[in-house]
């Protein structure tokens, strides 16, 4: 089971009574939809396309060997629901491959760890800036964490295809296997005791989100090595998990340089 589509959708049927495979993501949206072909991780299945934005994605397509098939707006708008910006563009590709948690903690990258964010919104919103910033791999668990497709692809605008996505069952095992491999694990949270731009720092790190609300979990905190806020001048000290994400990646990114 992929690490990146841990709950996949029943397959369903295609309109021409050919059922796609049960695993396939439904990735939407131009940026989305181009990252996936350009990017070569994954098995391209089917890509539809309206007459207005088939051009835009007909070079890209033709280099991976996939032809767009001419699809109406409403057809997309059918299966992906009202609320989905799919700007003309549907790809059907296969999961991206399994990565380990070991593998990953050996390249010396700087590491995101997820503690129970749900929301695809704030999670693709985290995985453009992670891209941004060339965050190695983003660590979630296998419960408690979105589905690494369709709306939260299309709010990672293409994010998706260029950060390494590890999905563990407990994630206190997996910070204390990423310290055995001398990562400095840092924690966020606005009522830290150090700020982020003081606090103690070594590479390679890893930082742990906590979710909107709830916050960083007990057994979480008591595995970072520090918890550090960001210092900001103004009346709102807690910004919204994906903001304070990019600031956070900002400081680290200066301080390590």
């Amino acid at each position: 089971m992929s690490a990146h589509n841990r709950r996949p959708p029943a397959g369903k049927q295609k309109r021409d009574g050919g059922a796609r495979p049960a695993d396939a993501a439904l990735i939407y949206g131009a940026h989305a939809v181009r990252e996936a072909l350009t990017a070569g991780k994954r098995k391209l299945v089917a890509l539809y396309a309206t007459a207005n934005a088939i051009a835009r994605i007909e070079d890209v397509a033709k280099a991976a060997g996939l032809k767009p098939q001419l699809v109406e707006a409403r057809e997309l708008t059918r299966r992906l629901g009202e609320e989905a910006v799919h700007q003309g563009l549907l790809l059907e590709a296969g999961p991206l491959p399994e990565r380990d948690l070991s593998d990953v903690a050996a390249t010396g990258g700087l590491i995101l760890l997820l503690d129970q964010i749900t929301d695809p919104h704030n999670v693709g919103a985290i995985l453009r800036t992670a891209a941004a910033f060339a965050v190695e791999a983003i660590i979630v668990t296998e419960r408690h964490s979105p589905q690494f497709s369709g709306v939260l692809a299309k709010a990672a605008s293409g994010g998706l295809e260029h950060v390494e996505i590890v999905s563990v069952v407990n994630l206190a095992r997996a910070m204390e296997e990423l310290s055995d491999h001398n990562y400095t694990i840092l924690g966020l949270d606005s009522e830290g005791a150090d700020t982020l731009e003081t606090v103690p720092l070594q590479a390679p790190v890893a930082l742990a989100l906590g979710a909107e609300g709830k916050g960083l979990r007990r057994l979480t905190r008591e595995r970072c090595a520090a918890v550090a806020r960001l210092d900001t001048p103004g009346a709102i000290k807690s910004l919204n998990v994906s903001n304070a994400c990019a600031v956070a990646l900002s400081v680290l990114r200066r301080r390590l340089g």
